[in-house]
């Protein structure tokens, strides 16, 4: 290893999400977040609060906030797992992380939209970025998973009614 590479730090990178039902679109989405970092790179995910699932989406999560750290925490790829704060506050996590580059899933428009302004506005060198779809199959998503959870269940309990 020369100067000029031992040097050079290694890139961290922010993702953040929910993360309740993990589901493979979960681990696409921070394999790929890691990889945009480069070699060395260190993923530190943001998992969302009870509440603010509560308040995002209208109900509580299935697996509670603790959990859903730890879960997402034991994942190969994820080098640090840590609570949102209940404010929502990402200036709050971009200070308290100093990331190079902020990694946010195929459905976050708005999302990328807001961080991209606070960065410019702010003068920070962060690169905000979206990771893409992994493809169409289903699920891809909790929401889907729920949905085709009750409707297996409500098929079997039609089927015993027969």
């Amino acid at each position: 290893m020369d100067s000029e590479e031992s040097g050079r730090k290694s890139k961290i990178v922010l993702a953040e999400g929910t993360f309740d039902l993990l589901h493979y679109g979960h681990i696409y989405y921070l394999t790929n977040a890691k990889k945009a970092g480069g070699e060395n790179s260190k993923l530190i995910v943001i998992v969302a609060r009870d509440k603010t699932v509560e308040k995002l989406k209208g109900r509580k999560p299935i697996i509670p906030e603790d959990q859903r750290r730890a879960i997402v925490e034991s994942l190969k790829v994820v080098d640090e797992a840590i609570l949102g704060y209940e404010d929502m506050d990402m200036g709050k996590v971009i200070e308290k992380i100093k990331p190079d580059i902020i990694a946010l899933g195929y459905d976050k428009e708005g999302v990328e939209e807001y961080l991209k302004k606070y960065v410019k506005e702010k003068n920070l060198n962060i690169e905000v970025i979206r990771i893409g779809k992994f493809g169409d199959k289903e699920p891809s998503s909790s929401s889907s998973i729920r949905k085709k959870i009750i409707e297996e269940y409500q098929g079997q309990s039609n089927s015993d009614k027969n």
